[in-house]
């Protein structure tokens, strides 16, 4: 169970960044004159919402898993995060890029092996 709500908090952490770019995008990008508006948007707000419930089961992930576990696992939301600038923004995702995706999996498999 400990598992599944650091795949969720991974997902929460990452969707915030997700929708945080459609956000800026949306307004614009941030400069000094647009900033209130930027951070009262939507997509802004619902980020931070996606943010604390991720703080929220961070908690109760750190409170069943040693750290030294939960937290290098945490990082398939880099990997995750590259996989959705790819799909979802269209962006160019270079070959190094994609092996660094590999690595981040192959280091997390490790982690989580018993």
């Amino acid at each position: 169970m400990a598992y599944i709500m650091l795949l969720l908090n991974i997902l929460l952490l990452v969707s915030g960044q997700i929708v945080w770019k459609m956000g800026l995008e949306q307004q614009g990008g941030i400069q000094l004159g647009n900033f209130v508006s930027v951070l009262f948007s939507p997509l802004i707000l619902l980020g931070i919402l996606f943010y604390g419930l991720a703080t929220g089961l961070w908690f109760i992930v750190l409170s069943k898993l040693p750290l030294s576990v939960a937290y290098p696992l945490q990082s398939l939301a880099y990997a995750i995060g590259i996989v959705a600038a790819w799909y979802i923004f269209g962006e160019s995702v270079p070959l190094n890029r994609w092996i660094g995706v590999a690595v981040i999996v192959i280091g997390a498999a490790i982690i989580a092996a018993k």
